[in-house]
């Protein structure tokens, strides 16, 4: 089962855009008139092997992230969760904490892409996982 991380960190670290991130989750920032996670989720629904999309973050719950994430799981028919932290882990320590949810249903041989989650990028991940499996995939 392929999955995406997307990493989108706390609001203790979007200090570059304060005032702005004090009322608005950073990734949540409308760049070409969508939310730069809408970007990123679009990119990975470009994957038609994706299964699930996890955030992990230390935002507390909101309307404007729960909005946002049921809409996006309408718009994109792929299941996407977040997984709050219980304080900001930087970006490996979420990972290590959430391991065993990132790993569940998902083989050996199975690969999940890392996304940080305040990029704004035409990701080709496509061409990306087609790489890995014909450079480094089971072998």
């Amino acid at each position: 089962m392929l999955k995406a991380v997307i990493l989108i960190g706390s609001p203790q670290k979007g200090t570059r855009f304060r005032p702005l991130s004090l009322e608005i989750p950073k990734p949540l920032f409308p760049i070409a008139g969508h939310p730069i996670l809408y970007h990123l989720i679009e990119s990975c629904a470009q994957l038609r092997e994706l299964r699930e999309i996890l955030l992990i973050g230390c935002y507390q719950p909101n309307e404007a992230l729960s909005r946002f994430i049921a809409n996006a799981q309408q718009t994109f028919n792929i299941s996407i969760r977040y997984l709050q932290e219980y304080a900001s882990l930087g970006t490996g320590g979420g990972i290590y904490h959430f391991r065993d949810l990132i790993k569940s249903n998902v083989s050996d041989k199975d690969v999940f892409f890392v996304i940080n989650g305040d990029i704004c990028a035409d990701l080709p991940l496509v061409e990306m996982l087609q790489f890995h499996r014909e450079n480094v995939g089971d072998k």
